[in-house]
């Protein structure tokens, strides 16, 4: 099926945030591993293969409208050095994931493309919950204090 060439650079725009998240939110579950916060590893390596698997959706999908997913495209990385810093940098990205996705839902809706919309609705509400953790993990670490959030994640 041949593809509107908007919807599909409007995916592979989507599918760059993807493969940014896969990369960033495994690095930061390996560093969370490393430092022994065990509980803070398994939510970001969660994550990072919830993001593969949003890639592959997206893949598929241009694919499927007959256009090239761009694997290439690899945008920066927001790397923490600790907990906070880590908290921090995964709000921004999912802020920028979620702008690039209601700019594509809109694109999705205008070109009259129900199917890529629903693929990208549910991304984005996957990603209002990723949003919503971070937000009451930083509730937490202000609460509680450094020391204490950080040993809740230990085991």
């Amino acid at each position: 099926m041949q593809g509107n060439p908007e919807i599909n650079r409007a995916l592979n725009k989507v599918l760059r945030g993807q493969l940014i998240a896969i990369n960033q939110y495994f690095l930061h579950a390996r560093m969370s591993a490393n430092w022994g916060l065990e509980k803070f590893n398994h939510q970001e390596y969660h994550r990072s293969i919830t993001a593969m698997k949003q890639a592959d959706e997206l893949i598929k999908r241009i694919l499927f409208l007959e256009g090239l997913p761009n694997l290439q495209d690899l945008g920066k990385l927001y790397l923490g050095e600790n907990i906070p810093e880590i908290l921090m940098n995964d709000q921004q990205l999912s802020r920028e994931l979620m702008a690039e996705l209601r700019v594509a839902i809109l694109a999705c809706e205008q070109a009259q493309d129900y199917v890529s919309r629903e693929l990208l609705q549910e991304i984005l509400e996957e990603e209002e919950e990723q949003m919503d953790w971070l937000e009451s993990q930083q509730w937490l670490l202000s609460h509680t204090g450094e020391p204490n959030y950080l040993q809740s994640l230990a085991s």
